[in-house]
């Protein structure tokens, strides 16, 4: 029975290409003329088809001369290669004479590093034989990703509870502020920083008269909108807090000009004075601020800070409300800025 000799090519590399995936049949003249699925895969399909070997890789070890003589001088040895175009992944190999011509097979089949295969080619296990130990490599890889993604989205839902618990813990319900707890960490973080900032104690004017004549709906109405006038009139890497349930302490990061506070404090007094409506009735309420500067302080700390701006709110309580001031020593000398003004339990 004669066979056809294309015939017989076609045949013996679909049977490689099943056996061996990543196979090369080189010509006597150094050509390759067939190349196994994966190695396609690899390098882009049939691109390489008609190269010369030596052009597509370095031979590393063995070292001959770089040309078909000194290549067929190494059949049955171990050969390093690697591919000269980027990327440049090492390969192992082995090289049978060709039976039907004077050319060479080289077999690269459990030649490619597991990670080259997965981190370049993406090389999957139908890319091998069915035979070859490196599917089982494969399979262990896969399932360890899969188990690491598990435990990464695990961790991720995890870290998002975390987080959404310590934001909650955080954060007043009501006006969606930070609370006196977030307040101090944050005060404290800035002192430990030796950060300069300014920090405002301010307390709301008749608010008790609000929830005593119109309810306490009406007067969580008013901490809302109370909450959105400081949130407008601050920056965002200062920090607002209700710390009470009408009092707030402001905190203004690397903020120490006496002008600027002034007219901050200004423009929120004025704006928490305009009516806030309610079933058709308008809440009326003031605000009383009391302010300290960090750099006043030798070494400032969180309890004298918070000491003196409540001073400093009660002699604007006691000038009248609806009023700013600064602390100084010189209030001390006044014995009604040591306690709460007459009425300030009812706002």
């Amino acid at each position: 029975m004669i066979i056809d000799k294309e015939e017989f090519l076609k045949t013996a590399g679909a049977a490689m290409d099943v056996l061996c995936p990543m196979h090369i049949f080189v010509s006597a003249t150094g050509h390759i003329r067939h190349m196994g699925p994966t190695l396609k895969k690899m390098r882009g399909g049939d691109a390489l088809i008609g190269k010369r070997f030596f052009e597509v890789f370095e031979l590393n070890r063995p070292r001959v001369e770089a040309t078909m003589a000194g290549l067929m001088g190494l059949m049955g040895r171990k050969l390093h290669l690697r591919f000269r175009d980027a990327p440049c992944t090492d390969l192992k190999g082995v090289m049978v004479p060709r039976m039907d011509e004077a050319g060479v097979l080289i077999n690269l089949s459990f030649g490619i590093s597991i990670l080259d295969a997965l981190a370049d080619y993406s090389l999957t296990s139908r890319d091998f034989a069915v035979t070859d130990p490196t599917i089982e490599m494969l399979y262990l890889i896969e399932a360890k990703s899969a188990a690491m993604e598990a435990s990464r989205t695990l961790n991720q839902r995890l870290q998002g509870a975390m987080i959404a618990a310590e934001e909650q813990a955080f954060t007043d319900t009501l006006t969606g502020l930070k609370n006196r707890r977030a307040m101090d960490h944050i005060l404290g973080r800035l002192l430990e920083g030796g950060k300069s900032f300014a920090l405002m104690h301010l307390d709301l004017d008749f608010f008790k008269a609000v929830n005593d004549t119109m309810g306490h709906a009406a007067g969580d109405t008013v901490l809302q909108k109370v909450a959105k006038i400081m949130v407008e009139e601050t920056r965002d890497m200062d920090t607002v807090a209700r710390v009470g349930g009408d009092e707030f302490v402001l905190i203004f990061n690397r903020l120490t000009d006496r002008k600027k506070l002034e007219e901050i404090a200004r423009r929120m007094i004025a704006r928490l004075e305009e009516p806030v409506p309610y079933n058709g009735q308008m809440c009326r309420i003031s605000g009383s601020i009391g302010t300290v500067l960090s750099t006043d302080y030798d070494a400032p700390d969180a309890v004298r800070l918070l000491s003196d701006a409540d001073i400093a709110l009660y002699a604007s309580k006691h000038k009248g409300r609806a009023c700013h001031t600064f602390y100084s020593d010189d209030l001390l000398g006044d014995d009604r800025n040591l306690a709460p003004p007459v009425g300030r339990e009812a706002g």
